[in-house]
């Protein structure tokens, strides 16, 4: 969908105040001079996750450097759903859309387990975070999702906060539709658990629907692959529990 928020949007983790001079990454600095052809002068904007985001000028640019100096705020600091995507590594192209598109459905965080049914073994955390920030850069979000190191499902567990529900994503018929799970949930933190293409095993199963934060939740007749049934729950959960119930702002 297009938008009002056209300009040009980097993430930044410097502070960010009237006055107050920014520093580029080389990345940044040549995205801006080679890519976007942007010169001393012109204007963009800039977001940390804590002070909103602000309109900047470029005071120049160089090789490997850029210095941006902040103006005007544009928008404060916005309060966003707290809800994480637990998820079953998927192979790197769709683990990348994973992560680009869980962001700009609000994610908060993003953290890959390990099931007894996940096939791929490792996990770029790099790469994924490098996926949010430019999904949070192009969306018009304020924050970019934490990510979390990858871990075992009982790692997991372990060090669950008990204040977080957590939606059991199941396909093999032991839960309430979606819909009906979540139409009465309270706010609050939450989480979103996706397993891998052969399903989470049923001894995990069986040792989730005993705990006591987790709600099992189908997600239709159909046998979605592991990323779909991710971005199908999320905006399922966004309708129903989240942002999406208030206005768009101006």
């Amino acid at each position: 969908m297009g938008g009002e928020r056209t300009k040009v949007r980097l993430y930044v983790s410097a502070e960010l105040d009237r006055g107050c001079t920014v520093g580029l990454t080389p990345t940044q600095a040549h995205y801006l001079k080679h890519v976007l052809r942007l010169e001393a002068g012109d204007s963009l904007s800039l977001f940390n996750g804590r002070d909103g985001e602000w309109t900047v000028l470029i005071d120049g640019l160089g090789k490997g450097w850029g210095s941006l100096s902040v103006q005007e705020r544009r928008r404060g600091q916005e309060a966003e759903p707290d809800l994480w995507l637990v998820f079953a590594p998927i192979k790197r192209t769709r683990i990348d859309f994973l992560a680009q598109k869980a962001t700009e459905l609000g994610v908060s965080a993003l953290w890959p387990v390990f099931t007894r049914h996940t096939v791929v073994s490792r996990v770029n955390t790099e790469r994924l975070r490098a996926n949010a920030v430019e999904a949070a850069e192009q969306s018009g979000r304020l924050t970019v999702p934490t990510v979390f190191e990858p871990a075992t499902l009982d790692e997991v567990l372990a060090q669950w906060p008990a204040e977080r529900r957590l939606a059991l994503c199941d396909n093999s018929g032991g839960g309430a539709p979606i819909a009906d799970a979540l139409a009465q949930a309270s706010e609050g933190p939450w989480a979103l658990l996706v397993g891998p293409e052969g399903g989470i095993a049923g001894s995990e199963l069986d040792a989730l629907r005993k705990l006591p934060f987790v709600t099992v939740v189908g997600l239709g007749p159909r046998v979605l692959r592991a990323d779909t049934a991710a971005l199908a729950a999320l905006a399922c959960w966004q309708a129903l529990v989240g942002d999406w119930r208030r206005p768009r702002a101006c």
